[in-house]
């Protein structure tokens, strides 16, 4: 017997899944076979919009695996051609496309997804930032059976990472990443071999992780500190989280709370400290550590702040 398996995923996150899935021979004396990548269609990328191809494609083709870039899985003839590839079990990995019914249907073993949260918890598409943003102490993988709804199909399998309290989005990632191939083909003998049932979701301990949006990253002084502070790691690396100075944009890529200064208003630039400078929040202080001017790169705070006078300036005016 041989275990067909077609892939499906997009970004960085979807990769070290693919590359363990083809370096996995067999499970329980079945041959595993990749018989096929899907990923979504090159985009322009960077300062020059050149095309690029995703890194689940980029991957896959220097394993010698078979491409496909269809623009959705719902008309018939991107189905018909899924089908060519006979799978009998898909996998999910930050895809990015909805896979309609017929589709999740079509494989004998159905699909399953490689999701970065402790389901039910941040369902939706952005759950490693909004983990952050809420101040959750910890996440994880959750290997789930898809099923129409959004991420509500049953679990098979989680593991547990932590959130440490300078985590941001992007060093989260890149341990969730990593797991979430282990957690993969920990789970796959048993859904292969069909022991035990999954876990149905507790709905009503559902939370939406909704996608980022670039206006949110722009920062309200009037929020209290540890919020703003959780926002500048959830938005670390993208949208990244801003404010003006002067009327020029100022990107902020590190900050920490900080005593403020009573009667102090919000935004306000409050004291200039040997690693930055502080800003007075609706509660409390946060000083400032690492930043960014329009058309520069990040600096330390300090280093900015240096030969500026800065003090009593207010900050997103």
């Amino acid at each position: 017997m041989s275990l067909r398996v077609v892939y499906c995923g997009t970004p960085d996150f979807a990769v070290p899944a693919l590359e363990a899935l083809a370096r996995l021979n067999e499970i329980g004396g079945e041959k595993v076979e990749l018989v096929a990548a899907y990923t979504q269609p090159d985009r322009p990328a960077g300062r020059g919009k050149k095309l690029t191809a995703p890194p689940v494609k980029q991957a896959a083709l220097e394993l010698g695996l078979p491409v496909e870039q269809p623009l959705n899985l719902k008309d018939d003839s991107a189905q018909a051609r899924l089908a060519e590839h006979r799978p009998d079990l898909l996998v999910v990995a930050a895809y990015g496309l909805i896979l309609p019914p017929a589709v999740l249907e079509m494989p004998r073993l159905g699909a399953i997804n490689i999701h970065a949260s402790l389901l039910p918890r941040w369902r939706g598409a952005a759950p490693i930032n909004r983990a952050i943003e809420a101040g959750d102490t910890e996440t994880g993988i959750t290997i789930m059976q898809m099923e129409a709804g959004l991420d509500t199909g049953p679990m098979w399998f989680k593991r547990i990472e932590p959130i440490h309290p300078d985590d941001t989005a992007a060093t989260l990632h890149d341990r969730l990443a990593p797991l979430g191939a282990q957690a993969l083909i920990e789970a796959l003998p048993a859904i292969i071999r069909g022991e035990g049932a999954p876990e149905p979701q507790d709905d009503t301990q559902a939370c939406y992780a909704a996608k980022l949006a670039k206006p949110e990253a722009k920062v309200d002084w009037r929020e209290p500190a540890d919020l703003i502070e959780r926002r500048v790691r959830a938005f670390n690396p993208w949208p990244v989280a801003q404010t003006t100075l002067a009327g020029e944009p100022l990107r902020l890529w590190g900050a920490r709370v900080v005593e403020g200064r009573e009667g102090a208003a919000a935004g306000e630039v409050i004291e200039l400290t040997a690693d930055g400078l502080v800003v007075q929040t609706g509660s409390g202080g946060l000083e400032l550590t690492r930043v960014q001017r329009a058309g520069g790169r990040p600096v330390a705070a300090a280093d900015f702040a240096r030969g500026r006078d800065l003090l009593g300036v207010r900050l997103g005016g």
